[in-house]
This record gives structure tokens, sequence and C-alpha cells, in this order.
């Protein structure tokens, strides 16, 4: 309950006190609407990497070298706890907006860093709505900021498992020309999601797959874009959690 209470402080903490940040970012964005995007995203890379120190979490990560640094890119995930979020904005290397939920729009303060880092937000029961972020997250990429989304759709509960990885967003890609990067997170629930109201120390695997180009796939897999994707992912998360299962076991005080 500790590290609940600490990661409750400091995110209050950034968002009230950091509230006149936002008035610095807006003035610095009347002028270099680019030097606004990059320092919010160092701003808000500090918040988020006090949160990860204060909960005890330790990432590893594999494949980065796989993520391309000469063009925005579309990083596909899987989608288990909050701090999905946390832990791959950490990790980008360069200006990234993520498609949240639009109910994310009701926390004031949170949302207007989010605006800032280029987050659309999607309401899921508007099909219409939907078609224009999709066209809004286009035009980012096309302007070089990478776009991460989860399309599962939502946080999905049953581990070690994908939901269904709806095929729309994958449209970002393809129209905005720009290729996939797969990313598979494993263990993030432990941090929290698995034991609520408690957060405990946990280690989470994140592994980048290589780029896919979606004009290089034949026309069958374009179409089943999203099962072609998931299975990518959820074949890495198995390998990775393998993996971190040996290693906890190697950890464990019976294996000393």
């Amino acid at each position: 309950m500790i590290r609940f209470i600490l990661v409750v402080i400091v995110l209050l903490g950034f968002l009230i006190l950091g509230s006149p940040l936002l008035v610095v970012e807006w003035l610095i964005g009347k002028k270099n609407p680019d030097l606004k995007s990059r320092s919010s995203l160092a701003i808000v890379k500090w918040a988020f990497r006090m949160i990860t120190r204060v909960t005890g979490t330790k990432v590893i990560a594999i494949g980065e070298e796989r993520i391309p640094t000469d063009t925005a890119v579309l990083y596909v995930g899987n989608h288990r706890s909050y701090f999905d979020v946390v832990l791959t904005y950490l990790r980008v290397p360069r200006l990234t907006g993520y498609i949240a939920k639009k109910e994310m729009l009701r926390y004031p303060l949170l949302k207007n860093w989010m605006r800032n880092l280029h987050c659309l937000f999607l309401d899921r029961d508007d099909i219409k709505e939907g078609l224009k972020i999709i066209l809004a997250a286009v035009e980012k990429v096309k302007s070089g900021i990478s776009i991460t989304v989860f399309p599962e759709g939502t946080r999905n509960t049953v581990p070690d498992t994908l939901l269904p990885f709806r095929d729309g967003s994958f449209k970002i890609a393809e129209k905005g020309n720009v290729p996939i990067i797969p990313m598979s997170i494993v263990n993030s629930a432990a941090i929290f999601e698995d034991h609520l109201p408690f957060m405990k120390k946990a280690t989470v695997i994140i592994e980048y797959g290589e780029p896919i180009y979606m004009k290089d796939l034949d026309k069958e897999t374009r179409k089943n874009i999203g099962k072609y994707v998931g299975s990518i992912i959820l074949d890495t998360y198995m390998k990775n959690k393998q993996m971190l299962d040996e290693l906890t076991a190697s950890d464990s005080p019976r294996a000393q």
C-alpha cells in the first residue's frame, strides 16, 4: 500500500505543482511548436521515470535497435496494465502520441499533457468519430510523429491471452506509409492490476519486433493484418514469459 500511496503523491504532485509548466509550454508552443512537443515529452518522461522508481519496476527491453530512427512508426502492443503506457513511453526515441479512450478527457491537467504529446482520444462506440481519429493519426505519422495503439480495444484481464486485434488502427500504417512495430509486453499487470490496490516490485519484459511494412505483405495477410500482428506478439509474449519464469525461479530462495 505504501508504494500505491507514493505513486499517487508523485502523480498528483506532478499534475498540480507542474501546472505552471503547462502555461510555459503553451507560451513556447506559440513560437516553436516542435520545441514545445520535445520539452513536454522530456518532462513527462521524467515524471514516468519517478513513478517507475517508486514502484520498484525493472524493465528488460529487447529489440530496441529494430525500431527505425529515420521515420515515424506505428507501435502495436498487447494491453494488460495502466503501466503499459508508463513503461513504453519511457523508451520512445522520438515524439510519440498514444491513442487513448475518450474517458481520459475527464481528467484535468492530465489531458493537457496528453494533448501536448499528440495523444488522440477515441470514442470506441462512435464509428464516424473513430474514423476521424484514424485519419488524424495518419496525419501525425506523415508529419514524423509516431503513434502507439493497443488494438485489443481495452485492457485484457485474462492472463497469457490476447483479445482479437481490431484491424482499423492498422490503417494508420497503411495510409501513413510507416512501418508497424509489434510490441510484446510481459508481466506489467504484476505491478498493480494483479493485486489491487497494492503495488509490488515486478520485472517487465518489453520486446520490439522487426518492422512490418504493409506494402510488402500479400493481399490475404493485409486483409487479416490484426490476426497476423497479434500472432507475432503472442508468440513473442509466450517466449518471454517462459524466460521470465525461468529468471524468477533461479532468483527464488529455494534455487539458491
